[in-house]
């Protein structure tokens, strides 16, 4: 997803010439640096996801993790396991039972996939005693606007909620999504504190959140490992589509978490993360902020300045206050019942509730429409354009309630192969571009740098028949077409000659054209590929048109 700019009308908005210097290898540089094995962090930059069964090295990286994630086939059933995600046929086992039984299980087909199952951690900065106020109402225009009714679902992914809390006992449009806890280590009070920012109530005490009529929903991740998050994720989709908000990260990348992101999203809810606490301590870059298709928040203080904690990067989509921000906490923590905090742990929230409110009175949004609406309407700050500290600028609901909205960025997810064939991330294929009954198509989409790289698509090749395809683009992107064998179309060497039928790959604005001839008796399934490539822009928007032709 990317600004528009060109092929289809929009608004005009883009990455400064310094963004696109740095091309789409700077998140395969920052993922590397993780220690992530080279796998995981090239998927996570636009690399393949193939599907080779687990073996010695999956086993032997788990020694030093309690548990372990396993994608089994579907219908398997592993006694002793617990089901973390039925989308993904993913299972939670204790490290020393699959390091025994693993190689067996995988020899015979039953486990797909194994990672360690990592722990993470909300992210916060500190809190204080309530000395404040809600200067955040007036920065993002929240005191200019009526928020509206329940509505869209917002999901809070977080330590427990204090529901004995003045603010939330008794709330209205309130679901659990699991048992709620509250005691145990600081980082307990972590969860009533977001949702306070998202959805406290205007009862007459206390604060308000900026959506105080939230249908909201809460999921008690407990211990934080990467598994309470995949089932956060999973309760979430199944209460309802909405808004999804994760103030948390950890360094590195996980496979599953990706996938369960993606599958959320391609059902049509939209994803919100902090991008992270720690600029002064290595600036590192925090899963799931950093992966694609989730909306990172970047925090800012009270003169509308990035915060001098708030992480930078390419994935920062926007900005929400982060500093003195008064929350709810249990009163364990503050006798009062409230603090202020400061992190982007209580940006995140500001824009998790504000998307929801803006989809709520715009209901007929697509959640491409909803995602870029929320980066693109947001008040331009420090330097001009698009910045790593604060994305495309400062959260301005007003403008998100009334910018006119971006057009649908059709079939996502479809980063590879992957996520577009039936029985992989979904139970459907996509709908293919051309098919037997239709010979011509033409598709209008947009790519980003960090949130859309490369976009896949089924084109059908009738027998003894050629297809050409012309592919006109508002900046440089590249086009090729694989076979309907190859398992991704990021696969290198003699796998790429292979399967690689057909590659353009012109400099600038220069259009694209691919195409190929079915020589034998069968018709079908190619696929198509648009992408941005290395060193080149950092988006684009394109028409791909796909002509059936003797």
């Amino acid at each position: 997803m990317a600004p528009q700019t060109g092929v289809v009308a929009g608004r005009s908005r883009g990455y400064g010439a310094a963004v696109r210097r740095v091309g789409v290898s700077a998140l395969v540089l920052l993922l590397a640096a993780t220690g992530s094995s080279a796998a995981h962090a090239a998927k996570a930059a636009g690399a393949p996801r193939l599907m080779a069964r687990p073996g010695v090295l999956e086993l032997m990286a788990l020694r030093h993790h309690r548990y372990a994630l396993i994608q089994t086939a579907r219908g398997a059933n592993l006694r002793g396991a617990t089901l973390v995600s039925r989308r993904l046929s993913l299972w939670r086992v204790p490290s020393v039972v699959i390091s025994r039984v693993g190689l067996g299980l995988s020899a015979r087909g039953v486990v797909r996939a194994i990672e360690p199952d990592r722990t993470l951690a909300p992210l916060r900065v500190s809190e204080e005693p309530l000395v404040g106020r809600e200067w955040w109402r007036a920065a993002v225009g929240a005191d200019r606007v009526t928020p509206p009714g329940p509505g869209k679902l917002v999901t809070v992914i977080d330590t427990g909620l204090d529901v004995t809390h003045p603010e939330f006992a008794g709330r209205p449009n309130t679901r659990l999504l699991d048992q709620q806890s509250t005691t145990g280590p600081e980082d307990e009070a972590h969860g009533t504190a977001v949702t306070s920012v998202v959805a406290a109530p205007e009862n007459g005490i206390g604060l308000a959140g900026i959506y105080p009529q939230a249908d909201l929903a809460e999921w008690d991740s407990g211990a934080m490992f990467v598994s309470d998050v995949i089932a956060g994720i999973e309760h979430a989709l199944d209460a309802g589509q909405g808004v999804i908000n994760m103030s948390f990260g950890f360094d590195g990348f996980d496979q599953f978490l990706a996938d369960e992101v993606d599958v959320a999203f391609g059902s049509g809810t939209l994803l919100v993360a902090a991008a992270g606490n720690d600029f002064l301590e290595g600036n590192a870059q925090h899963s799931p902020a950093s992966l694609p298709h989730v909306l990172t928040v970047a925090a800012t203080n009270e003169e509308s300045r990035s915060s001098f904690f708030s992480n930078r990067s390419l994935a920062v989509d926007l900005a929400a206050p982060g500093e003195d921000i008064p929350v709810a906490v249990p009163t364990w923590e503050s006798a009062s019942g409230y603090a202020t905090a400061a992190g982007t742990s209580f940006s995140s929230p500001l824009v998790a509730g504000a998307a929801a409110w803006v989809w709520t009175r715009r209901p007929e949004l697509a959640v491409t429409q909803v995602f870029d609406l929320m980066r693109w309407s947001a008040a331009d700050i420090d330097v001009p354009g698009f910045d790593e500290d604060t994305g495309w600028g400062l959260l301005d609901v007003p403008a998100a309630l009334t910018d006119a909205a971006p057009a649908v960025d059709p079939g996502e997810p479809n980063d590879d192969v992957y996520d577009i064939l039936a029985g992989k991330l979904f139970r459907r294929a996509h709908p293919a571009l051309t098919s037997p009954g239709r010979a011509r198509a033409t598709v209008d989409a947009r790519l980003d740098v960090t949130e859309d790289p490369e976009d896949v698509y089924r084109v059908w090749v009738p027998a003894h028949r050629r297809i050409a395809i012309h592919v006109a683009v508002s900046a440089d992107a590249d086009v090729e077409l694989w076979n309907a064998t190859t398992a991704s179309v990021l696969v290198t060497g003699a796998a790429r000659r292979k399967h690689l039928l057909d590659g353009s790959g012109f400099d600038g604005k220069h259009a694209e054209n691919v195409a190929y001839r079915n020589n034998t008796a069968r018709g079908a399934y190619v696929f198509l590929d648009v992408y941005l490539p290395a060193r080149g822009a950092s988006s684009a928007q394109y028409r791909a048109t796909v002509a059936t032709v003797r």
